[in-house]
């Protein structure tokens, strides 16, 4: 009874403390609750504005990377530029990077790889010195010393130049100036911003220490950089211009606008010619990586786009051919050099008058006092002289459109013209008036008549010629002339898509210069460039459409193996204006340039090229010049093939030649260029 009683008291023992044990688990996970509920009640009300800025600052900024520039080719596919890949060490600047850090980063990078100091200034030393905290400290103490207070921008400049001054930096070493030179380029760049800090003989030995320790060099990367290479030779390089390296930069006179459009600091770009006029084209786009940012650090990256290799181009260029010219050009004025002193080079264009398309466009310059002859290909777009007798048939048909002479009545005397109060002005072969004779205009342009043009130009300015008489012209006659010249392209830009055409030279107008219109119609007064008379002799081969002439055939893009690819854009002949004759005014004009050739008068100056195959029609010309109070001459000569049906066209311009000179180059150099043409570009087959 005992052991059941005590039992008993067990069990009811138990039984009461059942619900106090109950009760106490129930009270602790309440206080669990209220706690857990006033710290979210902290949260949202206390440390609001606290998480509210941290989901702020989460942000979202993109980085992006190069990619290879688009290549360029000839006519017939062969490459003229193309890229030339190596290993480069590059550096993408993290988010609020101390200057500790990237001294540090710099200090560990030289270590394993060889930095040229080559650009190393005083101001570099002095800033990668001021990276250490310590020393900035006891600078800054020196500093406000001797100048006092002040802050920002005007304190560290004054900081660099006191340590410049101590010469602290004076005892660097050799790897603390490459360190110097890194830190540099490093601390210059902008946050995600990526630069190259050795992009040329990066060894094999760098590339693995570097590869080994990138953990502990944050944006340090191991990259690839491109540069310009020309496998096919560099004849058409002064054409096709240049891009800078990545030690030049970005031009320093477009610097804002290219920065503004993407580009880094230390970015490669088109800086003159076909690579500047197309850098949109060839550039490509950079490849896009994402990069999310919370509190300034870096929590994903995703690569948003693969960067897309720049397009290529495809020149109206022949290679082979235009490195012919550029020989020949380059052979006749060494072979003419002794005898013109004062010969400053040559120019050559080479034109399908039908297109536009350049085949070819050479060019040399020569040093007047040392004889060195230069390529100068661009000569052809910026380089102007008087020109001569070329320009006649843009005179005849300026003499046409305006009623002057018509196809039907249009004989004048050859005659001295000798005006009251000026010099006796006459044709080369009738000086003293021996050999006065009547002349249609296609004969004044097979003899080269000045006289003739002269007469044109005063009916065009409402005087009627007699010896001895007052010239009489309105100013307007200047306006005039040159109006139906720059139809053909003379004395405007060609359009060429080319940077740095020039438009050539006015003489002076007015009552004061009234007899130099005279002048101007013969070709002695005004100067152009060779590229215009390619366009001036282009639109007369062709019939009167004055076309842009372009050196851009088409884009393409690349395949996966390199090659060519698709074309996305394909140049289409450009009429810029259209001279407004009729069949019987051309017929005049170009019967006159057959005739220059092929005539039956031994005055006719084109001669030399009477077996020129296929027929060539053209025009030549000399005109008075001085070098000093030297006289010189300009030899030029314009013509087309096959005469009729023409295919190519071809301006030449010999300036500063010797005075009376008898050796008619720029005749036997079109038949040089003639025979490379067919023979190279062409065939010749099918014309007579």
């Amino acid at each position: 009874m005992k052991f059941l009683r005590r039992n008993q008291v067990k069990r009811q023992k138990v039984q009461s403390s059942i619900p106090f044990r109950l009760n106490f688990l129930f009270f602790i996970v309440f206080l669990l609750f209220a706690a857990l509920i006033a710290q979210l009640a902290h949260l949202q009300i206390n440390q609001q504005k606290k998480f509210t800025s941290e989901v702020n600052s989460t942000d979202t900024k993109v980085e992006t990377k190069n990619v290879q520039r688009g290549m360029i080719y000839d006519s017939t596919g062969k490459v003229l530029v193309a890229n030339d890949a190596s290993r480069a060490i590059t550096y993408t600047k993290p988010l609020n990077v101390s200057s500790l850090k990237m001294y540090q980063v710099a200090n560990q990078l030289v270590k394993s790889v060889k930095i040229s100091t080559s650009g190393l200034t005083k101001t570099m030393e002095a800033q990668y010195y001021l990276a250490v905290p310590s020393r900035l400290k006891k600078v800054d103490k020196q500093v406000k010393k001797l100048k006092g207070s002040s802050s920002g921008s005007k304190l560290y400049q004054a900081e660099v130049k006191y340590v410049k001054q101590k010469k602290l930096t004076a005892d660097l070493t050799s790897k603390q100036k490459q360190a110097a030179i890194v830190y540099s380029k490093m601390s210059g760049a902008y946050s995600l911003s990526t630069i190259y800090l050795k992009y040329n003989n990066v060894s094999d030995q760098e590339m693995a220490e570097v590869g080994e320790n990138l953990t502990s060099m944050p944006g340090i990367k191991i990259g690839t950089s491109w540069s310009r290479s020309y496998p096919y030779g560099k004849s058409v390089k002064s054409v096709i211009g240049t891009v800078t390296s990545r030690k030049q930069g970005l031009p320093s006179d477009q610097i804002n606008s290219l920065l503004s459009e993407g580009y880094a600091r230390d970015d490669s770009v088109g800086s003159s010619y076909i690579e500047s006029e197309y850098e949109n084209v060839l550039k490509g786009s950079k490849q896009i990586i994402t990069l999310e940012t919370q509190n300034n650090k870096i929590t994903k990256e995703v690569k948003t786009f693969g960067g897309q290799k720049g397009d290529n181009l495809v020149l109206t260029i022949n290679a082979d051919f235009q490195q012919k010219v550029q020989d020949i050009m380059k052979s006749e004025v060494e072979s003419l050099a002794g005898g013109n002193p004062y010969l400053p080079g040559a120019y050559a264009v080479v034109m399908n008058p039908k297109t536009g398309a350049i085949y070819a466009l050479a060019g040399v310059s020569r040093d007047l006092d040392t004889g060195k002859i230069t390529e100068n290909a661009l000569g052809t777009i910026n380089q102007t002289f008087v020109m001569g007798s070329v320009v006649k048939g843009a005179t005849v048909m300026g003499g046409l459109l305006s009623g002057a002479i018509s196809p039907n009545s249009n004989t004048l005397t050859d005659q001295p013209i000798k005006l009251k109060g000026t010099a006796t002005k006459a044709s080369w072969f009738n000086k003293t008036g021996a050999q006065d004779m009547p002349l249609t205009a296609s004969d004044a342009l097979m003899v080269s008549s000045n006289s003739y043009m002269m007469q044109v130009a005063m009916l065009e300015g409402g005087f009627h010629y007699s010896p001895g008489a007052a010239l009489s012209l309105p100013n307007s006659i200047f306006g005039k002339l040159r109006g139906y010249f720059k139809q053909f392209g003379l004395g405007v830009k060609t359009g060429v898509d080319i940077p740095g055409e020039s438009s050539g030279f006015e003489g002076k107008s007015g009552q004061a210069n009234i007899g130099k219109a005279l002048d101007l119609s013969f070709g002695n007064y005004d100067s152009y460039t060779t590229m215009q008379l390619a366009q001036y002799i282009s639109t007369i081969a062709n019939g009167g459409y004055r076309l842009q002439p372009h050196i851009l055939q088409s884009i393409r893009t690349s395949n996966n193996d390199g090659k060519l690819g698709r074309t996305v854009y394909e140049f289409s002949p450009n009429v810029l204006n259209v001279v407004q004759a009729n069949q019987a005014q051309w017929g005049v004009v170009k019967e006159g340039l057959w005739k220059v050739v092929h005539g039956t008068n031994s005055l006719r100056t084109g001669g030399l090229l009477n077996n020129t195959s296929p027929a060539v029609a053209a025009k030549t010309g000399t005109a008075e010049t001085f070098h000093g109070s030297t006289e010189t001459e300009t030899d030029s000569s314009v013509s087309y093939a096959p005469a009729d049906d023409p295919q190519v066209v071809v301006a030449l311009a010999f300036p500063g030649m010797a005075s009376g000179n008898q050796t008619h180059v720029s005749t036997q150099t079109a038949d040089t260029i003639y025979k490379a043409y067919w023979k190279m570009v062409q065939s010749d087959q099918g014309f007579k």
